[in-house]
């Protein structure tokens, strides 16, 4: 369901979500906030990845420009 090193989720039992990023536990979600979670995954056309990083708040912290524009990175 994930890349190798990407994200990847699993459902519990009890309806809860469990996020994992390379192994390590990201977000857990429970109740309604799981169930939208799961109807964003399964929606046609999206990326499983990017709604995960989303919901995870690991998703654009606005330095991208700077760190591309560093002398290192050039």
């Amino acid at each position: 369901m994930a890349r190798a090193d990407g994200f990847a989720y699993d459902v519990r039992a009890d309806g809860s979500v469990r996020v994992t990023h390379r192994g390590r536990v990201a977000a857990v979600l429970r109740g309604e906030r799981a169930r939208e979670f799961l109807a964003a995954v399964a929606a046609p056309g999206g990326d499983p990845q990017l709604v995960m990083a989303r919901w995870t708040g690991n998703y654009r912290r606005g330095n991208e420009r700077t760190a591309r524009d560093h002398p290192r990175n050039r």
